[in-house]
């Protein structure tokens, strides 16, 4: 396994060299032209409107909270080491646009880290297969909303800002490639305990990393910025089912033979459960009433239409 893992998984990650840094992006403070160049940065900025930044707020934080997970020590350590850059090239760029209330900010990513959420999702127990189940729904989701941002961010004439986004989405789709690599190998080696453990994954149900979040005013935060970022087309109930589709093609869930009969009966599970959450959604986004208008202590209680 040992060279496996070289061969097949190392190879995504970068040596620190060729890494980009956030520095890569933003003003430089060591320029004649420091004021200038943030001076640009906050008049695009100011074309962007509020409940993109909530998406972005929210997406830092997620960043900023992400999980260490412990299995195969080295190799996620350098994992975390790349997406540390994430959290902190978003929170500066929020920082220098002037839009948002960086205190609140900082406060809510306090509640979270001080949550206990840095530990696993409580849904993985402990177990490497579920772990790295999560881990790739969870990179693949990442890449998803962080290519939607960028692609917002692009529809609103701020290309600076659709680069940085799109820059973190590409480092989430390599990320996303060595995990879903790993369960692969598990599948090979234990077809019948990986899908078990797939289907009690879903099951479960995935909780994204900032579940918890928390800017000590609102109880239901994450709900309501997850609400924000549905409506928007960032991250949609939609991409959901559209991940676990990617996951169960990708590993081939359909193909397995062998099985004892739990083990068919969680594949046959697992690929039947995105049409299943698609019709839910449509029956659910069917009778869905108004929704409301919430402020959005991040965004200086200014209201999103959620």
């Amino acid at each position: 396994m040992e060279d496996w893992a070289e061969n097949n998984i190392l190879v995504h990650l970068k040596p620190v060299e060729k890494c980009w840094q956030p520095q890569d992006f933003l003003p430089d403070p060591a320029s004649d032209g420091l004021h200038d160049q943030v001076k640009e940065l906050r008049e695009k900025a100011k074309e962007i409107p509020g409940d993109y930044f909530v998406v972005l707020v929210g997406d830092m934080i997620t960043e900023e909270a992400l999980p260490t997970y412990q299995t195969m020590h080295n190799t996620m350590a350098a994992w975390t080491a790349e997406e540390n850059r994430h959290g902190d090239l978003l929170n500066k760029y929020l920082y220098l646009s002037g839009r948002v209330d960086m205190r609140q900010i900082e406060k809510t990513i306090q509640y979270l880290i001080g949550s206990g959420i840095m530990s696993l999702d409580p849904s993985t127990e402990n177990s490497p297969y579920l772990r790295f189940i999560y881990t790739s729904f969870q990179e693949r989701a990442t890449f998803i909303s962080h290519g939607n941002t960028a692609r917002l961010a692009r529809e609103h004439g701020d290309l600076k800002l659709a680069q940085i986004c799109g820059t973190i989405a590409s480092d989430e789709k390599r990320h996303e490639t060595a995990y879903t690599k790993i369960v692969e190998k598990l599948f090979e080696i234990d077809p019948d305990g990986t899908v078990l453990a797939f289907a009690d994954m879903m099951r479960k149900k995935i909780s994204m990393p900032a579940h918890l979040m928390y800017d000590g005013r609102d109880d239901n935060l994450f709900e309501h910025f997850s609400a924000g970022a549905q409506r928007l087309g960032a991250n949609t109930a939609g991409d959901y089912a559209d991940i676990l589709e990617h996951l169960v093609h990708r590993w081939k869930v359909a193909d397995l033979t062998g099985l004892s009969s739990e083990g068919q009966n969680a594949q046959d599970y697992v690929c039947r459960l995105a049409p299943r959450i698609r019709r839910l959604e449509e029956r659910a986004q069917g009778g869905a009433k108004q929704a409301p208008r919430i402020p959005f202590s991040w965004i200086y209680d200014r209201e999103v239409q959620l």
